[in-house]
């Protein structure tokens, strides 16, 4: 169903923002309709980490926990993020970053499908501008955390 694709430069560091994406837990102190979040754990398997965690998101009268599993390759600064259980019928996220002269690119895709047919056309309506507002939401903490 609704799919995204977007990259930006940013004046960032390629660590930096891989931090910031890669740190679950914060969530909810910057990104719109992210109201909670908890880490069920972690592991190590090879050179990456997985953790899995739950984001509550609050949109309108919806309120909806989602578990996912988010692989955190560090020596590549990439991170999967692959849905576990909650409203979707899929959900699948890459977040890349690369160094740059003046910083760094991000490179963000996420594809999701709700089940509830009432939530999928709701966000369908405002999808491309929700997703614009998720990314800006990582540019405003990058500069509040590394400006």
């Amino acid at each position: 169903m609704p799919s995204h694709s977007e990259t930006r430069k940013l004046p960032f560091t390629a660590q930096q923002m891989y931090d910031l994406v890669a740190d679950v837990g914060q969530y909810p102190k910057f990104l719109p309709w992210c109201s909670a979040a908890r880490i069920r754990g972690t592991t190590q398997k090879d050179d990456a980490q997985i953790m899995e965690a739950d984001l509550v998101i609050s949109f309108k009268v919806f309120r909806e926990r989602f578990g996912s599993r988010v692989t955190l390759f560090p020596k590549d600064l990439k991170i999967d993020t692959e849905y576990l259980d909650g409203p979707f019928r899929y959900l699948t996220s890459t977040w890349s970053f690369a160094e740059t002269e003046q910083g760094c690119e991000v490179s963000f895709f996420v594809d999701f499908e709700f089940k509830n047919a009432i939530l999928q056309g709701i966000i369908g309506v405002v999808f491309n501008e929700a997703m614009q507002r998720i990314v800006r939401a990582f540019e405003r903490r990058a500069s509040e955390l590394y400006s």
